[in-house]
C-alpha cells in the first residue's frame, strides 16, 4: 500500500423573591487573583482602535450591523440593552467585584496582543485539582467519580478561569474542555443569590446532545455546592424548561435558538449572568448561530466573566473574541494543525457494488464503531440494513425525535448496541468511551468535518482507527481533504473479502437476530456472508434497487 503525499496546513412578568445560597463548609473562594475594585471592565477607557483578528486582517467595520468601530462610542454596556432598560451598573450580584482588571486597548494601543500558550502534552503527577485552586468540595466530587489528575487543557486554563479572567481555550475534541470551564463556573457561583428566571451561569452549545453531556458533567459539581443546573433546547416541550427557570436554576446549558425564544416570551432574562461560556464556538458559527449568539451575549452584563472554548479559532470565532472578551488568556492544547498521534488513518478505495459489504465487515467486529453518512436518509437506511444483517446498530440524525435520539445514544453509550450510524450531528460533543473505529462511509466535504468526525475515537490518549471509504472517482477530492487536514493516510483497495478489513475490525462479534434487537418485525434480512452474491445483494439494497 502507498501513502498519499501531504503537506501541513496550518423579563418575566412576575419574579418571586431571591434566595440565598448558604456557603458550604470548608469551601474556598474562587475569585482569587489581582483585585480591581478601582477599575472594572465597565471602567475601561473607550475603545479607539480596532483590534486585529487572530490570524486575520483588521476590519474597519463590525459584522454586527456594519457600524464602524472607530472608537466613537465606548463599549461599556451603558447603551440600551436588548429587551429592557439599561442595567443598573451597581449590580445586585457581588461576585464580579473581585474580577481582575482587564482593560481594553486605549487610544495609544495599535494592537491587542493575545499570547498563545501551547499546553504540554503531559501533566506532571504532582499537579492535582487541589493544587490548581479548585475548592475542596469540588475536588471531593471529582474524586468520587475517579478523577484525580487534570488533563493538560484543564491544568492550563483553571488558574486563570478561577481567578476570574476571560479565557480562550483551544483544544481538539476529547481534550477535556468541558471540565475546564465547568469547575471555575461552579466555584465562582457557589456563594451567591439567584432569582427566578434569572440564571447566574450560562453555557451556550450548538447541539442538544452536547447540552445533555455538559449538563451531565456540571450536575455532580453543582450538587456539591447546592447549585441547580438545567438544559434548554428545542425539539421538546418548553414547559419543563420554563418550570426549571422559575424554580431558580443557577446554571443554564442552552442551545441558542430555544433560549432566544424563551427570552422573547418573557420566561428568562440574562441581566444577572456572572459567568458565560461558549462551547464549540466554531461549530455554532458553522451552523449559522452567530447572530443569535451575539444577541444573547449582549444581553449579559459586560463586567461578567466570559470563556470561549473551541477546536479552532477561525475568523468567525474571532468576531466574538474581539467583541465580547477582554484581554483573554489563550491556551491551546496543541498546534491547530497537529494530528492526534494515537489515531491511525486509512483510505480504502471501494467499488460501488462492494460498498455496503465493506461497511458490514468493518462494523462486524467486537469493538464499538461509529459510522458517518452524508444524509439523514442514508444513516437510517444503513442502520436498518446492518440490523437486518444481524449486526446491532442504531441511527442518530436530525429526523429523529428528541426521545429517540436520547434512547439511541444511550443504547450506544451503554454497550447495548456496538454500532451507531450517524450524520454530522454526532461529529461534535458526543463523548462515548471506547469507540475504537470511525468509518466515513461518505467522505466529508471539508477537512474540519473530517477532523471532528474522526475525533470520536482516540480520545483522552486512547488509540483509534479511522477509515475513509472512497470510490475511484472521489480519490482526488479525498486527497485534497487529507492534505488540508494534515493527515497522511494508509491507502489501499478493498473488497468485502479483503484480509485488511478483518484486521481493522478485529475479531468478529456474535451475530444477533433482528427480532431480539428491536422486538418488532424488520425488513428482510440481508445475507450474513459478506462475499459473492451476498455482498452484491447488500450493495444493491443500499442503493435502493430491487433484486
Amino acid at each position: 500500500m502507498t501513502a498519499v503525499p501531504t503537506e501541513r496546513s496550518s423579563s418575566p412578568s412576575s419574579s418571586p423573591g431571591r434566595r440565598r445560597r448558604p456557603a458550604a463548609a470548608g469551601s474556598t473562594t474562587a475569585t482569587g487573583g489581582v483585585s480591581s475594585a478601582s477599575r472594572s471592565r465597565n471602567g475601561a477607557a473607550p475603545k479607539t482602535g480596532s483590534a486585529p483578528k487572530i490570524g486575520a486582517k483588521n476590519e474597519a467595520t463590525s459584522k454586527n450591523g456594519g457600524t464602524p468601530r472607530n472608537g466613537t462610542a465606548p463599549r461599556n454596556g451603558t447603551g440600551p440593552r436588548t429587551g429592557g432598560a439599561p442595567r443598573n451598573q451597581t449590580g445586585r450580584n457581588q461576585s464580579t467585584k473581585n474580577r481582575p482588571s482587564q482593560d481594553r486597548p486605549n487610544s495609544g494601543d495599535t494592537a491587542w496582543n493575545v499570547a498563545e500558550t501551547i499546553v504540554p502534552a503531559v501533566v506532571g503527577k504532582d499537579v492535582t485539582f487541589a493544587s490548581l485552586g479548585v475548592p475542596a468540595e469540588l475536588v471531593a466530587a471529582l474524586e468520587a467519580d475517579g478523577i484525580v489528575h487534570p488533563f493538560p487543557i484543564q491544568a492550563a486554563t483553571l488558574p486563570d478561569a478561577l481567578a476570574g479572567r476571560d479565557v480562550l481555550g483551544r483544544g481538539k475534541t476529547g481534550s477535556g474542555k468541558t471540565l475546564g470551564f465547568s469547575l471555575p463556573m461552579v466555584a465562582r457561583l457557589a456563594d451567591g443569590y439567584t432569582s427566578a428566571c434569572r440564571p447566574r451561569g450560562l453555557v451556550l452549545v450548538p447541539t442538544r446532545e452536547l447540552a445533555n453531556q455538559v449538563q451531565a458533567v456540571l450536575a455532580p459539581l453543582a450538587q456539591a455546592v447546592d447549585l441547580r443546573v438545567t438544559t434548554i433546547f428545542g425539539g421538546t416541550s418548553q414547559h419543563p424548561q420554563v418550570a426549571a427557570l422559575r424554580d431558580r436554576a443557577d446554571i443554564v446549558v442552552a442551545c441558542p435558538g430555544r433560549l432566544d425564544d424563551l427570552i422573547k416570551q418573557g420566561h428568562c432574562t440574562l441581566d444577572e449572568v456572572e459567568v458565560t461560556v461558549l462551547d464549540e464556538a466554531d461549530h455554532m458559527a458553522d451552523l449559522g448561530f452567530l447572530p443569535v449568539v451575539r444577541r444573547l451575549l449582549e444581553a449579559t452584563p459586560p463586567e461578567g466573566q466570559r470563556m470561549l472554548f473551541s477546536a479552532t479559532l477561525d475568523n468567525a470565532v474571532d468576531v466574538l473574541v474581539r467583541r465580547f472578551l477582554t484581554n483573554p488568556s489563550l491556551h491551546a492544547v496543541d498546534s491547530a494543525a497537529a494530528p492526534v498521534a494515537s489515531m491511525v488513518h486509512h483510505v480504502l478505495t471501494v467499488a460501488t457494488t462492494d460498498r455496503a459489504g465493506v461497511v458490514a465487515v468493518l462494523a462486524g467486529g467486537k469493538g464499538r464503531s461509529l459510522i458517518f453518512t452524508r444524509t439523514k436518509h442514508a444513516a437510517q437506511k444503513l442502520a436498518r440494513q446492518l440490523t437486518a444483517a444481524y449486526i446491532p446498530a442504531v441511527d442518530l440524525h436530525g429526523n429523529l425525535s428528541q426521545g429517540a435520539r436520547e434512547r439511541n445514544l444511550a443504547a450506544f453509550t451503554s454497550g447495548e448496541v456496538r454500532v451507531m450510524v450517524a450524520t454530522d450531528i454526532a461529529a461534535r460533543g458526543i463523548h462515548v468511551d471506547g469507540v475504537e473505529l470511525v468509518v466515513h462511509a461518505d467522505p466529508p466535504t471539508e477537512h474540519k468535518a473530517y477532523l471532528h468526525r474522526s475525533g470520536r475515537t482516540a480520545r483522552a490518549g486512547a488509540a483509534g482507527v479511522v477509515v475513509t471509504m472512497q470510490t475511484a472517482e472521489q480519490a482526488g477530492d479525498v486527497r485534497t481533504l487529507m492534505r488540508q487536514a494534515g493527515v497522511v493516510p494508509l491507502v489501499a483497495t478493498a473488497r468485502p473479502d479483503s484480509a485488511l478489513l478483518r484486521t481493522l475490525a478485529g475479531d468478529p462479534a456474535e451475530l444477533i437476530a433482528p427480532a431480539v434487537i428491536t422486538g418488532k418485525p424488520v425488513a428482510k434480512a440481508l445475507p450474513v456472508q459478506a462475499t459473492g452474491r451476498g455482498a452484491a445483494a447488500m450493495s444493491t439494497g443500499y442503493r435502493g434497487r430491487r433484486r
